[in-house]
């Protein structure tokens, strides 16, 4: 038996209100580079659904930049760290350099691809500049007083960088080894966000939260020419160089994203991204990249919301727009219509998705959706149901993948949910609420244990409890539930349960990482040897057949099992940083589905299996 990763559907950049996050592309224009919670991903531009993941870094990442060369990538996080790896596989770390005491923002290549500058926020010093290979000082970063949140490379001889700061200046190194040169303030009365040379060298832009669009001469340093003034009105985050040299794009607060002629200074191209009238702050646009190397002369933006906007130019909106997830995706559900399977993710931060398996893209869900974390999915042929932190469900119509009406107020926080014959079951802190028709019929509390995880098939109704039990019900027609079988388990807890398909099998995961399967005509002991996790199962999803099922741990691995053969399994190792929350199966039970903490969804080939 095999497990393989198929595709990786990548987390969205990982964003913040009020400050910029840095986009990269190769010099090819085919990926683009970003941070996402603990990892870096590098995701085709034409082709989203295909990214490389890398994990090697053990806080939230902030910052990733390709190389001139296209070969290496130096990434950034919140510790100071920087480092450099291949950016062929995403794999293979080349060097790992402590730089400053805090958050890096923002790192640049010079012209060879052999050294780097990284700039953030540190106590001795507010950035570095090493070799790439071997780390070595080439250069201090020195004339700023205040956070440095951006940091460009002149890419020609003689050798030049810029570094934009809190307080409010820039200053000009000279290199190499780079020095301080000159340090220009008063231009610019607030954060300055973006320092970028044009591929030519021959100019340099600053952008920040006074809106200004500052030009320079690339070679000098020195101020030429303010152009824009007036037209962004919020805070610009983001700055771009077409590879002519002759343009340039910012991103900005407003919602706009806009194209400068740097010869007549003037806008040639706006973009307003979201409604027009009220502004909305998921729309503020906090990134952008001109990619290089493409003919099609698209532009890359980021919102706040995390999603990804292809702009082309003479085109008044964006062509595509890239959804997903930034925050842990903490439920996952699937539905099939007879022709092609969704997959249902929820988020930390209650952002629900829906993602098509063909294409393996998402899109967020319209409607009114949770204000805290997804806790479980449900589905039915034509309802996908979520409950959230916020103590509501929430109905999505699975055709037109958007919220139904108002959501409905549950007892307590819920645990978990599950679907049998036309009913819903939510189980809560309290109990278990019961729905019919997308309505409330019947609330069953549970004084003597707290509901932990729920399951159903037929009239069972299987709830997890944190007593070391899982009691087992009957519901009968007027909705009343009748305790049918209790199942002692050594887990101090049980958190994962799910009937087979055809009913006939209990799959019971506890907090202690073990699996006991339960005959359910019997209630007897069907397998007890699934006990690889070595943390909390979160997750168990059985295929088609009842043969093998697919568990997702606190332990950040996957894991498929096998009746016949209960001593073997197979093992994705590290399958998703901070843990797997949720699994699946999909295409006939040849591949499955997991999602987790890196707000990542990954398809994994199993169809070499026993």
């Amino acid at each position: 038996m095999s497990i393989v990763i198929d595709k990786i559907l990548a987390a969205s950049p990982s964003t913040e209100r009020g400050r910029p996050t840095q986009l990269s592309s190769d010099p090819k224009g085919e990926r683009i580079a970003y941070a996402s919670g603990k990892s870096i991903f590098l995701r085709s531009i034409d082709e989203p659904s295909l990214s490389k993941q890398y994990t090697d870094h053990t806080t939230s990442t902030t910052v990733a930049r390709f190389s001139p060369s296209g070969f290496y990538v130096a990434s950034g996080d919140v510790s100071g760290t920087v480092k450099v790896w291949d950016a062929i596989e995403g794999v293979n770390t080349k060097g790992t350099y402590q730089i400053i005491s805090g958050r890096i923002n923002d790192i640049a290549w010079d012209g060879d691809s052999q050294r780097i500058i990284a700039v953030g926020d540190g106590r001795e010093k507010f950035g570095h500049c090493i070799t790439a290979d071997s780390g070595n000082s080439v250069g201090e970063i020195s004339g700023h007083s205040s956070v440095i949140n951006s940091v460009s490379i002149r890419q020609q001889r003689p050798l030049r960088a810029a570094t934009g700061a809190d307080d409010s200046s820039l200053v000009f190194l000279h290199g190499a080894p780079f020095k301080y040169a000159t340090k220009l303030g008063g231009l610019h009365k607030g954060y300055l966000y973006g320092v970028e040379f044009s591929p030519d060298g021959n100019h340099l832009v600053s952008v920040g939260a006074d809106r200004r669009i500052q030009l320079y001469d690339g070679k000098t340093g020195e101020a030429t020419v303010q152009i824009g003034e007036g037209e962004h009105k919020g805070s610009i985050f983001g700055v771009s160089w077409a590879k002519d040299s002759k343009r340039f794009v910012t991103a900005s607060a407003d919602q706009t994203v806009k194209i400068w002629d740097v010869e007549t200074g003037k806008a040639i191209q706006s973009w307003r991204l979201g409604g027009e009238g009220n502004v909305s702050i998921p729309d503020q646009q906090v990134g952008v990249v001109w990619p290089a190397g493409r003919s099609d002369g698209m532009v890359i933006s980021l919102s706040l919301a995390g999603d990804l906007n292809y702009l082309a130019e003479g085109s008044q909106k964006p062509t595509r727009v890239i959804q997903g997830h930034n925050k842990s995706i903490t439920a996952l559900g699937s539905s099939h219509d007879g022709k092609s399977q969704t997959f249902w993710t929820g988020s930390f931060d209650g952002r629900v998705c829906s993602w098509d398996s063909a294409s393996g893209l998402g899109s967020v869900v319209e409607g009114s959706s949770h204000t805290n974390q997804v806790a479980a999915f449900t589905t039915t042929p034509d309802r996908a149901y979520s409950v959230g932190w916020d103590d509501t469900l929430r109905i999505v119509d699975t055709a037109g993948k958007t919220f139904l009406g108002e959501a409905a107020k549950l007892t307590a926080q819920p645990k978990g949910t599950a679907s049998a014959e036309g009913r819903l079951f939510v189980a809560t802190a309290s109990g278990i609420d019961i729905f019919s028709k997308d309505s409330l019929v019947g609330t069953f509390p549970t004084k003597e244990f707290t509901p932990t995880a729920i399951s159903a098939h037929g009239s069972l109704i299987a709830v997890g409890t944190d007593q070391h039990a899982v009691h087992i019900y009957t519901v009968d027609s007027s909705n009343k539930l009748n305790e049918k079988e209790k199942l002692e388990n050594s887990a101090p807890m049980i958190t994962a349960l799910a009937f087979s398909p055809d009913g006939s099998l209990l799959a019971v995961g506890g907090s202690s990482g073990k699996i006991i399967v339960y005959n359910t005509g019997s209630w007897d002991i069907k397998t007890d040897r699934w006990s690889a996790h070595t943390a909390r199962v979160l997750s168990i999803g059985w295929n088609a057949e009842g043969t093998h099922a697919v568990s997702g741990g606190l332990d950040t691995n996957v894991f498929v099992w096998s009746l016949a053969s209960p001593g073997k399994r197979v093992k994705a190792a590290n399958a998703h940083k901070d843990g797997v929350f949720g699994t699946c199966w999909l295409d006939g039970g040849k591949k499955v589905a997991s999602t987790g903490g890196d707000a990542a969804l990954k398809i994994w080939d199993v169809s070499k299996l026993e």
